[in-house]
């Protein structure tokens, strides 16, 4: 099996699991055991301040907690996006490129000018062996490769049709499937 760590699973118009209706993950972890992603573009109204503190100053615009995905929503993970050239980071565990996670019991002014910014998530998904192999054989998803700023967008809500757009062809098309439409 060839881990899809680091890459993005869009949802396709297919997929019928409302808590992935147009969504786009960024899987932090696949492994034999099973995969575990964050819902890029599910930001809520809650400042990352007011849960974290001092970890909101490092929050990206916009600085609020994001839904990771249905399971385990009391839990968090943090997403960083590391400078270039920054050398190793206590508690930064890569996951892509400059992009990785970071242990939220490190103290946060320790990152100081090695963190380009920050995305706190509250639960995360998660798959169980093979599951997400099944979906993905089903037409649920999409998988794609990651950019070092989709985790980071200011707009996270445009994520899902600018990451089909930039694929061309069909999959730009379906960047236009209307969200009403059912299909069978």
């Amino acid at each position: 099996m060839e881990s899809m760590t680091g890459r993005l699973l869009v949802a396709t118009p297919s997929l019928k699991d409302p808590n992935f209706d147009r969504t786009v993950v960024l899987l932090v972890a696949h492994e034999s055991g099973g995969a575990l992603g964050v819902v890029l573009n599910r930001p809520t109204e809650v400042p990352v301040s007011e849960v974290l503190g001092t970890w909101g100053m490092l929050a990206r615009d916009p600085g609020v907690l994001f839904e990771g995905g249905p399971v385990q929503p009391e839990s968090a993970i943090c997403l960083a996006r590391m400078r270039p050239g920054a050398g190793r980071v206590k508690g930064f565990h890569q996951v892509s490129g400059l992009v990785g996670t970071v242990d939220l019991s490190t103290d946060p002014e320790s990152l100081g000018e090695s963190v380009v910014g920050i995305r706190v998530f509250a639960g995360y998904s998660g798959w169980s062996p093979g599951q997400l192999e099944d979906e993905i054989a089903a037409g649920s998803w999409f998988v794609l490769d990651a950019l070092p700023g989709d985790a980071f967008m200011e707009r996270p809500d445009d994520l899902w049709p600018m990451v089909l757009r930039r694929q061309g062809g069909m999959m730009a098309a379906v960047a236009h499937f209307p969200s009403d439409v059912a299909l069978n």
